[in-house]
């Protein structure tokens, strides 16, 4: 169950009458038309401080019921900082929030190469700031009364090069973690070093996309992404997956993940100077 188009505008627009809601942005699979049946719909609640959450909650309750829970600001966290789950007409539909200034700062940044991967529930990797004007860029407006996420959209829709230059430079901490993950071979602490190889590949795809100036802002998925992409190393997921899927603990089995895995970082670091 999925709403409509039409119902989401409608939606949209009723959310937009909420102080501090600035516009709502369709995002995740539905915004970039990628969406499953059972797929979540994603709505992104720009808004600037301060939030009327007493009205929000008030809308919600009238479109999901009595039950609709709605959060404070910085309830989830400080990058995913609040929003709710909720069931409308049987659908299951998320308002996340975004603090639109704080997209602004974050687009500045990418603008200038400036990124940083930061702590948050539900990402491993941790958020990247610049996922912020990603998901803008890769959404569909659905409510924009003055026309300002209309605007900011269209300049993230150019991939800034410095972004591609820093996240391409980037791929020196995969180096640098696989050697570090060396040291808990003889340990036989599989777990440490299955999260090394797990940020280092995630480096990879980041480079990757900002090798092909697409924007990346989601950890699931970011592997396969990355195999699409023009110029990727052949077999890239594959090659991916492969260590990770057969980690073992023995120290011959941790070096063999480890050895696949810096194999793989050197290929995606020639694919990204190859051009």
């Amino acid at each position: 169950m999925v709403l409509s188009d039409d119902q989401l505008r409608n939606l949209a627009a009723r959310m937009c009458d909420v102080p501090g809601v600035v516009g709502v942005v369709l995002g995740g699979s539905r915004g970039r038309g990628k969406h499953l049946p059972d797929s979540d719909t994603d709505l992104g609640l720009y808004y600037r401080p301060p939030l009327d959450v007493a009205a929000l909650r008030s809308l919600a309750r009238a479109v999901a019921g009595e039950g609709a829970q709605v959060t404070e600001p910085g309830e989830w966290g400080p990058w995913v900082d609040g929003g709710a789950w909720l069931r409308i007409a049987g659908a299951a539909v998320d308002w996340i929030y975004r603090d639109l200034d704080r997209v602004h700062a974050a687009w500045v940044d990418a603008r200038s190469g400036r990124y940083r991967f930061h702590a948050q529930t539900g990402h491993p990797l941790g958020v990247p700031d610049f996922a912020y004007a990603g998901e803008l860029a890769l959404g569909v407006v659905l409510a924009d009364p003055t026309v300002q996420l209309t605007r900011l959209q269209h300049a993230t829709r150019q991939y800034p090069p410095a972004l591609t230059d820093a996240l391409v430079r980037g791929l020196w901490e995969a180096t640098f973690i696989l050697e570090v993950a060396r040291k808990a071979v003889t340990r036989r602490d599989t777990v440490y070093v299955a999260g090394c190889l797990f940020r280092a590949l995630g480096l990879c795809a980041h480079a990757l996309h900002g090798h092909a100036g697409r924007w990346l802002v989601n950890e699931k998925g970011a592997i396969a992404a990355a195999a699409r992409l023009p110029g990727a190393p052949a077999d890239f997921a594959a090659r991916a997956h492969g260590p990770l899927a057969q980690l073992g603990s023995s120290p011959e089995d941790l070096t063999a993940a480890l050895d696949a895995t810096a194999e793989l970082v050197e290929d995606t670091v020639a694919a990204c100077r190859a051009s």
